[in-house]
């Protein structure tokens, strides 16, 4: 993170929103003028926007709330760490889930290879976003883990709800939605042997303040800040009560399975009785959703009578 020191005093100095000059962001890291020039480029291809006026100084965009990991670890019972800069916090927790305890959390500012279902890559400008990821020792091993991605997108939505955060919903098996848009992804990694304790790596990341002209995005997507309605946006707060809702669902699950999770995940489905088209490879189905079943498939009407899909090549999308 050294490498990294200067800029990330530099952003501390912005963080407010405030124009600074150059001579005297240079004057409070003990560096030159043109070093300033050079690490702010850097910033901005951490994909944050900041603006340079002639005899203003620099300006960012918007505002910063960085994550403070001490008030975050003060309101949680789980061990956490805070990067400002990471490759991916689902990579950093899966290479150490021999020296973790369950439930430690991984949080960053920043993902330098943040990546998504099926290895696409998760656009995750500084400071703008989420990336929370969680580790967690499922003693009943493997088989056990069979839809845990619509547990965590469930406690994700209900945390949301219980801050008035309305409108949110879940799409089938691994996103949350917005008005049809994508807000967040959530992505479970595992490793272990049968017959073995699991190691999870239940992984999520969510646009709060993501840039507009956003560009690298080929999907539809929104940001929380569409979602508050006037409601304000405190990134730790929202950490703090993911964290919270996913270690409750997570405990809930190992004791009791599915079974209460299905009526919730149903409750908010953004696709229930609207018929859709379901892709698994070069295969297309067509049918109404009914929401999931026991096993966490997805539960479609079709012309052949209700049938339940469920397996990681199968995507699912609004019928033309």
């Amino acid at each position: 993170m050294k490498e990294h020191s200067v800029k990330l005093s530099l952003l501390r100095h912005l963080a407010s929103g405030e124009f600074c000059s150059g001579e005297l962001l240079g004057a409070e890291l003990g560096i030159s003028r043109a070093a300033v020039s050079k690490h702010i480029k850097g910033i901005q291809e951490w994909g944050i926007d900041i603006f340079r006026v002639q005899g203003k100084g620099y300006q960012l965009a918007q505002s910063l709330n960085l994550l403070d990991a001490t008030q975050i670890q003060n309101a949680v019972r789980n061990p956490v760490e805070l990067f400002p800069i990471i490759d991916s916090t689902n990579q950093y927790l899966l290479e150490r889930v021999d020296n973790l305890a369950s439930g430690s959390v991984c949080l960053a500012e920043y993902q330098a290879n943040g990546r998504g279902r099926r290895g696409r890559q998760w656009i995750s400008p500084f400071g703008s976003n989420l990336y929370v990821s969680m580790y967690w020792r499922l003693d009943a091993g493997m088989a056990a883990a069979m839809g845990l991605s619509l547990v965590v997108g469930v406690a994700i939505v209900e945390a949301l709800a219980s801050i008035g955060f309305d409108g949110v919903r879940l799409k089938w098996p691994n996103d949350l939605y917005f008005q049809d848009r994508k807000l967040a992804g959530i992505l479970v990694e595992m490793t272990g042997q049968a017959g073995a304790a699991a190691h999870l790596v239940i992984g999520m990341g969510m646009n709060i303040f993501m840039p507009e002209n956003e560009q690298a995005i080929d999907q539809p997507w929104a940001s929380l800040s569409q979602v508050a309605a006037g409601l304000k946006i405190d990134r730790n707060l929202l950490a703090i009560v993911f964290i919270q809702s996913l270690d409750q669902a997570l405990r809930d699950y190992e004791l009791y399975g599915m079974k209460d999770f299905i009526p919730r995940w149903n409750r908010l489905d953004n696709f229930i009785g609207r018929k859709v088209k379901l892709l698994m490879g070069p295969k297309e189905v067509y049918g109404v959703v009914h929401g999931i079943n026991e096993y966490g498939a997805v539960l479609l009407e079709t012309e052949n009578g209700m049938e339940s899909y469920i397996g990681g090549e199968i995507s699912l999308r609004k019928a033309e």
